[in-house]
């Protein structure tokens, strides 16, 4: 089966970046900017993630996207760090929507992804790609990446290659 590919936006692209080339099934994970259509059509750190559905199912893409950026608080920043999973056709919108609202029970507070259409997408410089995989020791992946990944091995360790 080919891969497949969503879009998923929320705090700082560098720390989705790491998360997602944490987990098992993952093929790619593109780092940059993604924009969608309408009021949303600013650019907003995100992340293109490929995957082998046979190997991660979305759901669990979007449950772990959820848990590892701040999908309840509609901070000041929300148009540089969006919070959204970006969907490419319409079918694929449906099985997001309904996958957000069923995850919606795991908090306390209602969860403000939104689910946008993928208009387009900008790849970060080279010299920012793959940041954690570069700079695990730097102040800004241990305060912020560090305790992403602890959370993946103790929640989600059998999705991870940690």
């Amino acid at each position: 089966m080919n891969d497949l590919q969503i879009g998923l936006g929320g705090g700082c692209h560098w720390c989705t970046e790491a998360v997602f080339q944490s987990l098992k099934g993952v093929t790619l994970v593109e780092q940059g900017y993604i924009s969608s259509i309408g009021k949303n059509n600013s650019f907003s750190e995100a992340v293109i993630v490929s995957y082998n559905p046979e190997a991660i199912e979305l759901k669990d893409l979007i449950e772990i996207h959820l848990h590892t950026h701040k999908s309840t608080s509609n901070h000041s920043f929300r148009e540089k760090y969006r919070s959204a999973v970006y969907y490419t056709d319409e079918k694929q919108k449906t099985v997001i929507e309904t996958y957000i609202n069923e995850l919606q029970e795991d908090f306390e507070n209602k969860v403000i992804t939104q689910v946008l259409k993928l208009d387009k997408f900008k790849l970060s410089r080279p010299e920012l790609l793959d940041y954690y995989k570069k700079n695990p020791e730097k102040p800004f992946c241990k305060r912020y990446i560090h305790p992403k990944l602890d959370l993946l091995r103790k929640k989600y360790v059998e999705k991870t290659n940690l």
